[in-house]
């Protein structure tokens, strides 16, 4: 009996002693999970930190932005304005040639007395003393000025320029025609254009009829018909040149053309709506 007992009595015992053992080990596994194994968790973390961070924009990069402000015009420091010296004067040969043409109301006269008037203006600059003046000029037979009117001017100091060069012209020669010289004469001031010397070929040539409205009547003059017609219903060979006059310069044919072209190349006169 005893020894039954001894044997129940030590079989508990050896229970409890591994009952024991066995959550002391169950307890040492847990806290070197919790606290000496960082492995796992941190991995976690990190995921965890990827995933919840903002996506970040692409910032342009400082090489980007300086290749654009390289690219853009930069403005001069100072602009150069533009200028035109005066033109020569008139010479003697001119003057005396211009003393003796009598054609297209002393047209040689008139245009050594515009081109005399602009030589002693002086330089035109570019700027808000540039323009043009018109005058209403009249000469006595012997070359003297007799009136001067200023009929529109774009700057003051143009027409002041005009008007002293004017005043202290030299003595210009008798007008061609014996009688006085009656003109409008329009002087060009500007840094790009100081006129041009006019064509002389077609001088001869009659100058075409004013235009008159055949409908219109008075009510006193002599009723006209309103078409007239050639009696032999031939036309007039009208000439192109005039014979025993120089040759004109190139100066002065390139001018014509730009007078021209100016008049009836205008693109205000094709506008497109």
């Amino acid at each position: 009996m005893k020894l039954i007992l001894a044997q129940k009595f030590s079989s508990f015992w050896l229970a409890v002693y591994l009952s024991i053992a066995l959550h002391l080990v169950l307890i040492v596994i847990g806290l070197n999970y919790q606290g000496t194994d960082p492995i796992k968790p941190k991995i976690l973390e990190e995921v965890i930190q990827v995933k919840l961070e903002p996506e970040k924009k692409e910032e342009k990069k400082p090489e980007d932005q300086t290749l654009v402000l390289n690219t853009q015009r930069e403005a001069p420091e100072e602009k150069k304005l533009a200028y035109m010296d005066a033109p020569p004067a008139p010479s003697a040969q001119e003057w005396q040639k211009a003393s003796t043409y009598t054609l297209k109301n002393s047209k040689r006269y008139r245009h050594n007395w515009g081109q005399q008037v602009r030589s002693m203006m002086g330089r035109s600059v570019e700027g808000p003393d540039q323009g043009m003046v018109r005058f209403h000029i009249e000469i006595a037979p012997n070359g003297k000025l007799s009136k001067l009117e200023t009929l529109w001017s774009t700057s003051p100091v143009a027409e002041k320029l005009a008007r002293q060069a004017i005043e202290n012209m030299p003595p210009l020669p008798p007008i061609p025609t014996g009688k006085p010289l009656i003109f409008q004469k329009t002087i060009s001031f500007q840094p790009v254009d100081d006129g041009w010397p006019p064509i002389y070929k077609y001088d001869c040539l009659p100058d075409p009829p004013a235009f008159k409205n055949p409908f219109a009547w008075d009510g006193k003059s002599q009723q006209t018909a309103a078409h007239q017609k050639v009696a032999d219903g031939s036309k007039k060979e009208i000439p192109t040149d005039c014979p025993g006059i120089e040759e004109d310069t190139i100066e002065a044919e390139a001018g014509d053309m730009k007078r021209q072209f100016e008049i009836w190349g205008s693109g205000r006169l094709n506008q497109k709506k």
